[in-house]
């Protein structure tokens, strides 16, 4: 299909042919198809032949323009299901719908054969896959680098409320998405040792030898901005071995042994975070992140000098993201290719490095900011480990220099901690080795200042920005509630859909009966389709006029999924104790996923499904109560469970989540929030008005004064109060587990007497009394309803669009270039 065709292609007919085309050639199959897997390949590969074009030109005015190149490096991308974001954003949803509407195919069961890209975890993947989308947007010459996983982290089943963790091969079925670029695959060395030289100048000239090798072979994803124009890539690494055996062992003769090292190169890129309880599972992950940045920026670095023929442009024409600490080994690596493979003198390779590098940091938690033990990097990375003590020596010395009687700061500044086991500590190394480095939101920022980086704060202050996140409109609003952006579209035209802002002119309409009539119905359309879900995948029926409260995001002690029982408990025995009387109806909607090794996380799970099943069977609360575990939360099931919310919990202890997204994509979705100030939902507040969010519960100073005195003590809180009392003493007395005595006495005796470090007790009191509140909101329709549009009215602040708008500006120096139509 030659430019000129694809060039007039939007049209139902030149859609058509092309998907006929592709069912005959590409696929071998009789036209008209009725196979819904068939349709989906062949409306894919239509899709891409757009795309393709689109990429060389949007390639070729790149280079005219010579804009600089922005690369954002994470070990995540969960871009779930793309045949809908691609056709809206290519403005051909409508007629791809049409055409299968005429041979008697609904476009959502086409949709429903393509699988979630198994590519990430959970809000850090969500968060780069939105930046992608808002990079080709705004026509930046923005790419994603990551690791082109086999395996994502796991399909979710769940056995007696039990999490089983099944292999989730995503790409057991083909992708037509990708494009794979062998021509242009990396070598990556890794493992060896270091032989120490002078060169003839009598220089050290460390030698790097007996490296093993790894391929890193590219899988492009196309990356469609709204409108068409531009179109950008994401580029997964897949590993893969050498074409060669290592022709040692072949020659001893043991042709097994060369095979099975050839196979065990394969293995780095087949799973998603493999545990790193052990020591293989610890070396796999470094190897893998090692593998990430190895392959990205020496394609970064190939990339630069096709059209330069040195480096003295590079930080004006490169800029390089490091999303979390993941990717921080971006550090030595640039400085090894710059000093060992392009001969550059230290310092200025350094100057280029941090100049072109910058850091997100998207966690407060210290158990969380990586650290690798020396001996590891060592045995896997030598090379790597002798720069990183240098960069360490040279920093510790300017340290030293401002503070020349103060080890103190010196010890913690540094690199390595020391310890029986030493240990480098990752985040101090991106950010010495970073021009910028960010917080995701205004408090996760002020806390990473004043507490967790205070030192460097100190040092850089001029290096720290925040850059809130944000989500793109693009899917979690246009894609994932096509009822909802119909009706705004028709109400204030659709500039909102590149202009998140524009939907403050919805405020007019908050009270208007009309508006929040069809606002309401179109609420309930999609808590009628969860509904089926929760049907089908959960087996409880649940009324759709209930109240949705949802709490969906990774299971960890943090988020405080715990804290949501304890109120569904105290609720339940309340009303069956007699002592409430119910106004409102509820479903309690819960997902997410716990980490394999998380035991407690994991008995969250069971805990949710063992209070589910008392209160779902007792007849008493047949219309009233409901609880729901749905399995294997992702990207897709996300995008139903959101436009159904009534209720978003974001009730995490305050000073412990750096941002959250999910947060802002139920305030887009009309859900209002029940949250702590923490994270975004300082911004949230301040955007929406106090009276249409519902904030509880200890601020993250007073917690930190708390925990500093040590003065919170959760049995005088047990004493104290009755309602605490109540509710703890279930899990004593084996009410949520009659027929397995003692399962849950160890949140008893880990909430009383162990230790509670995420202040459950505290917040309990605050977080009733807030949720009576609501119940007392929700009775007035046409009120909550208007604070409902009201919230979606103020999201605008937390679009994608605007956050990238704010890295290209205050970090990376990149223009917007203008595509063609």
């Amino acid at each position: 299909m030659n430019s000129n065709y694809l060039n007039n292609a939007n049209t139902k007919s030149a859609l058509k042919t092309s998907m006929d085309y592709h069912l005959r050639c590409s696929l071998c199959k009789e036209t008209p198809s009725k196979d819904c897997r068939d349709l989906f390949l062949a409306t894919a590969f239509s899709l891409r032949d757009r795309m393709t074009e689109r990429i060389l030109e949007t390639e070729r005015i790149y280079q005219v323009a010579k804009a600089k190149r922005v690369y954002y490096l994470s070990m995540e991308f969960l871009i779930g299901r793309l045949l809908g974001d691609t056709l809206h954003n290519l403005g051909l949803f409508d007629l791809c719908r049409e055409v299968l509407e005429e041979t008697g195919i609904d476009i959502e069961e086409v949709r429903d054969q393509e699988k979630d890209a198994g590519l990430g975890n959970g809000g850090l993947g969500r968060l780069a896959a939105c930046f992608l989308d808002s990079m080709a947007t705004l026509n930046l010459a923005g790419f994603g680098y990551g690791i082109h996983y086999e395996y994502g982290l796991f399909k979710q089943e769940v056995d007696n409320g039990y999490q089983k963790e099944k292999p989730d091969n995503w790409l057991a079925e083909f992708s037509p998405w990708e494009i794979k670029r062998p021509d242009e695959k990396c070598i990556v060395p890794i493992y060896g040792r270091i032989e120490h030289f002078q060169d003839r100048a009598g220089e050290y000239n460390p030698m790097w030898l007996d490296w093993k090798v790894i391929m890193g072979i590219p899988f492009d994803i196309p990356v469609v901005g709204y409108g068409g124009k531009t179109v950008n890539w994401l580029r997964l690494y897949g590993a893969g071995s050498s074409t060669d055996f290592d022709i040692q062992i072949f020659n001893e003769g043991d042709y097994f042994r060369a095979v099975e090292q050839k196979v065990s190169s394969e293995t780095i890129t087949k799973m998603l975070y493999p545990l790193d309880t052990l020591k293989s599972g610890k070396e796999l992950r470094l190897v893998q992140e090692y593998f990430l940045v190895a392959c990205s920026l020496r394609d970064i670095v190939r990339r630069y000098l096709k059209e330069h023929d040195d480096f003295d442009d590079f930080p004006d024409s490169v800029a390089i993201q490091m999303n979390d600490t993941h990717p921080s080994l971006a550090v030595a690596e640039l400085m090894r290719l710059l000093v060992d493979e392009y001969a550059l003198p230290w310092d200025e390779a350094w100057e280029m490095t941090r100049k072109t590098l910058s850091y997100t940091n998207h966690t407060i938690l210290s158990e969380a900011l990586e650290k690798w033990p020396v001996n590891l990097l060592e045995q896997v990375i030598p090379r790597h480990l002798q720069i990183i003590y240098e960069i360490n020596a040279r920093f510790l010395k300017q340290v030293a220099d401002l503070h020349p009687d103060n080890l103190d700061l010196v010890r913690r500044m540094s690199l390595i901690e020391e310890g029986e086991n030493k240990m480098v500590r990752m985040s101090h190394l991106a950010m010495v080795g970073s021009h910028s480095i960010n917080g995701v939101s205004a408090l996760h920022t002020e806390i990473l200042k004043k507490n967790n980086f205070a030192d460097f704060h100190v040092l850089w202050p001029e290096r720290f920005v925040n850059v809130t996140n944000g989500i793109t409109q693009r899917r979690w609003l246009l894609k994932a509630n096509p009822q909802l952006a119909q009706l705004i579209s028709e109400t204030i035209g659709d500039s909102w859909i590149t202009d998140l802002g524009q939907l403050k002119r919805l405020e007019s309409y908050a009270e208007s009966e009309d508006f929040q009539d069809r606002f309401r119905r179109i609420k309930r359309t999609n808590k009628e389709v969860l509904g089926r879900i929760i049907s089908r995948t959960a087996w409880v029926s649940v009324n759709p006029d209930s109240l949705f409260d949802v709490h969906v995001k990774r299971i960890h002690e943090y988020k405080r999924q715990l804290l949501k029982i304890f109120h569904i408990i105290y609720e339940y025995l309340q009303i069956v104790r007699g002592e409430k009387t119910p106004t409102v109806a509820k479903t309690y909607i819960f997902a997410g996923k716990a980490a394999p090794g998380y035991w407690v996380a994991k008995q969250m799970i069971k805990l949710i499904h063992n209070v589910g099943q008392v209160i779902n069977s007792d007849k008493r609360l047949q219309d009233i109560l409901r609880v729901v575990f749905l399995p294997d939360y992702r990207v897709s099931l996300a995008e139903k469970i959101i436009p159904a919310a009534d209720l978003s919990e974001q009730i995490s202890m305050a000073g412990t989540e750096a941002s959250g997204t999910g947060n802002m994509k139920f305030m887009l979705n009309g859900a209002l929030t029940v949250g702590t100030l923490d994270g975004a939902n300082v911004e949230m507040l301040e955007e929406a008005g106090e009276e249409n969010i519902f904030i509880f519960g200890l601020k993250a100073g007073e917690i930190e004064e708390m925990q500093r005195g040590n003065t919170y003590r959760p049995t005088e809180y047990y004493r104290s109060y009755p309602e605490i009392r109540m509710v703890i003493d279930a899990f004593r007395d084996n009410i949520f587990c009659p027929s397995e005595p003692g399962l849950f006495q160890w949140i008893y005796s880990r909430i009383l007497h162990e230790e509670d470090p995420y202040f459950h007790l505290p917040d309990l009191l605050s977080y009733i009394r807030i949720q009576d509140k609501i119940e007392e909101e929700y009775q007035s329709q046409a009120s909550w309803t208007k604070k409902a549009i009201l919230n979606v009215a103020r999201s605008g602040k937390f679009s994608s669009d605007r956050a990238i708008s704010e890295y290209a500006g205050l970090i990376w120096k990149a223009d917007a270039v203008k595509c063609g139509e």
